[in-house]
């Protein structure tokens, strides 16, 4: 099935949304779906720390989800929609699914495998290729982990500095 860019842009705001969640939780936020005749069969959040369980990445649980509402392992009618390039142990999950089509958010230059670091997606000698549009709301995606991440470094130096007047208290 052919979206629209409306579509596309409801799809990605969902996954956006799924990324929030990740957020309040102190995850980090990205979020995930997966849809199969314009319906959502899947959805999911980074939960990698809430789980201490390093499969935790939203791709992978909206994969699971959908292939449970499917009774299947194969996704061949789906696309994914997720905010931020797909790593390399989601990127082989997508490709063992049979996904046709990613649409992603945001480039992730420390660790992107469809694009950034590889282009898995694109490799002909695997047994499955996937279209790819990348850069859909990609500034709402970006700003969601830099906003997460100045967050995190300033409760650091903030834990820093009480560590370090405690210190300080003791000594007098």
């Amino acid at each position: 099935m052919i979206l629209t860019t409306e579509q596309k842009n409801q799809f990605m705001q969902l996954a956006l949304d799924e990324a929030d969640q990740a957020r309040v939780i102190g995850e980090v936020p990205i979020g995930a779906v997966i849809v199969s005749n314009g319906q959502v069969i899947g959805r999911g959040h980074n939960m990698r720390e809430k789980f201490q369980d390093v499969t935790y990445h939203a791709e992978m649980l909206a994969i699971s989800e959908a292939c449970a509402s499917k009774h299947s392992w194969r996704l061949e009618d789906c696309q994914l929609f997720v905010t931020l390039e797909p790593c390399i142990m989601c990127s082989g999950a997508i490709l063992n699914a049979r996904i046709p089509t990613v649409i992603y958010g945001a480039d992730d230059p420390k660790a992107g495998a469809v694009a950034s670091l590889y282009h898995l997606f694109d490799d002909q000698r695997l047994n499955h290729q996937v279209n790819v549009e990348s850069g859909l709301m990609a500034s709402e995606s970006s700003q969601l982990l830099k906003n997460f991440f100045r967050a995190v470094r300033k409760r650091a130096k903030q834990n820093k500095r009480e560590v370090l007047a405690a210190a300080h208290k003791k000594k007098l």
